[in-house]
Order: structure tokens, then C-alpha cells, then sequence
């Protein structure tokens, strides 16, 4: 699928959602970020933007990127509602073409999953080499196939935590795997429906 392809179905998927006050962030991001000194971040497929207004509000730098222009457009303006523009850029960037410029104490890349053709591992790749020294790259990604998925292939295989590590190719002298697990948790689908559901969490620290 194309470059614009990619875009029209992502602008697709956000316009059809009603826009969104005030997104709550991802689970796997607040217990692994509290406690972190607030930096720069850089928020990979930022989708509605919880996760961004969410390390905003605690002092971040944040540079949030999507491929959907609705969805850049749409926290561009939930940033300034909420008095977060000086502390949230939002950035639309294919990253299949092109990467933000930067250095980050943090990137993180919650569920970059997508039907359209995606290099996951170069973008992930790419994605640690812009780590300062002592920062952190978080994936987390769907490890179960939850009943509103748009992906319901019953021979679907998710990719283990140290099977992406693997995938990413980093030099163990300089980057370590933290955390590589598959925690569960109840998760809140459209219509306020709830399923347990599978995470595969992938936290990569810098050598300082």
C-alpha cells in the first residue's frame, strides 16, 4: 500500500471516531514513565494523543507524529485547549519516509500495528539511535486479538517482546532490554465493551 493509501485509511479510522475531549493514556506507559525526571519524548503513532497530553501535563517535551493528518490536527487542538501547546509539537511524518529530527530521553510506539506495509523493525531501529544516552524506547504491542479488532484472523501470530528485541538488531554493549513481559488487563473497547487482553511490553534502556 502507498504512502497515500496509508494516510487515506488512517484519516479514514480517526474521522470516523468522534473527536475526543480529554484521551486517556496507555496503561503500560503510566506505570513505566511515573517516576522518570520529565525530558523530551517523542510519541510514535500518537493516534488520538492521550499519551502525549499525559506526559505533557507532567513536564515532557513532547513531539507526538501519525501518519493521519485528522489525527495530528485533532491534538494539535486538544494541546492548545488544554494549555499544553508549548509543551506538545504535533508532527505528521509517514515512517516509511520520514523520521522526526531530535534527540529524546524517551520514544514510545504503543500498538504500531497497521494494515498498510510498515518496516517496524528500521522504524524501531531507527528509534533507538534517536535516544540521548540513559534514554528509553517502550513498545508495547497487542499480544491477543481482543473482539473489536480490525484484525480478527484466528491464525494471527503477535510477536513475542524478545522476538521484536530481536527483530530491532541492537548492539547488547549499548542497549539493554529492561523488560521484556506479557502482562493482561481488562481493556475498554467501542460501545463500553470489556475483554482481558494480552500486552507484549518491550522496554530498551541506552547506555549512559
Amino acid at each position: 500500500m502507498s504512502t497515500t493509501d496509508a494516510a487515506t485509511f488512517w484519516d479514514g479510522v480517526h474521522a470516523a471516531r468522534p473527536a475526543t475531549a480529554d484521551p486517556r493514556p496507555n496503561l503500560r506507559l503510566t506505570e513505566t514513565v511515573t517516576g522518570l525526571p520529565p525530558g523530551r519524548a517523542l510519541d510514535l503513532g500518537c493516534g488520538t494523543g492521550g499519551d502525549a497530553l499525559w506526559l505533557a501535563r507532567r513536564g515532557w517535551h513532547v513531539t507526538a507524529v501519525d501518519v493521519s493528518a485528522v489525527a495530528v490536527e485533532r491534538l494539535a487542538g486538544l494541546a492548545l485547549s488544554h494549555g499544553l501547546d508549548g509543551l506538545v509539537v504535533a508532527e505528521r511524518h509517514d515512517l516509511q519516509v520520514s523520521f522526526p529530527r531530535g534527540r529524546f530521553d524517551l520514544v514510545c510506539a504503543h500498538y504500531l500495528h497497521t494494515p498498510v506495509d510498515l518496516d517496524r523493525a528500521s522504524v524501531l531501529r531507527t528509534a533507538a539511535h534517536a535516544l540521548r544516552p540513559d534514554g528509553r524506547l517502550l513498545v508495547v504491542d497487542h499480544g491477543s486479538t481482543a473482539p473489536w479488532s480490525w484484525n480478527q484472523d484466528p491464525d494471527v501470530r503477535y510477536l513475542t517482546p524478545r522476538e521484536v528485541a530481536a527483530g530491532i538488531g541492537l548492539d547488547p554493549a549499548e542497549w539493554t532490554v529492561e523488560r521484556a513481559e506479557a502482562p493482561r488487563r481488562i481493556a475498554t473497547g467501542p460501545g463500553g465493551h470489556t475483554a482481558e487482553v494480552t500486552d507484549h511490553v518491550l522496554l530498551v534502556r541506552r547506555a549512559a
